[in-house]
């Protein structure tokens, strides 16, 4: 069970370790891969829509998902509910910076819902 108590659903991009994968299901939390929901290589704005639709955070190294993910589009949020953790370090050390900042995601969950 995750720290704050709650379990949080994280769906991880193709371009992402297993190793986070892990570390997120380790730490008690619903991991559904990419790869397993739709093809890989798929265009962005659908693993967006994906990660959306199952109410799921998204976890990606790919810079283009935090600019995607606010994007506006008619007029309002094109994304309004998606929840990014977007990683920045190297892929080898994604897995020790996700456990690391664990407590504060699971923090973040629960106030921002």
């Amino acid at each position: 069970m995750s720290l704050a108590g709650a379990i949080l659903r994280f769906f991880i991009d193709q371009c992402v370790p297993d190793s986070v994968a892990k570390a997120l299901a380790d730490a008690g939390h619903e991991v559904l891969l990419l790869r397993e929901k739709i093809a890989p290589d798929s265009p962005d704005p659908l693993v967006c829509a994906v990660a959306e639709a199952n109410d799921a955070i998204l976890v990606s190294h790919d810079s283009e998902m935090k600019q995607l993910a606010r994007r506006r589009g008619g007029g309002q949020l094109r994304f309004r509910k998606l929840s990014l953790v977007h990683l920045t370090c190297r892929e080898a050390k994604a897995a020790i910076r996700i456990t690391q900042a664990m407590s504060l995601i699971e923090h973040e969950w629960e106030y921002g819902h």
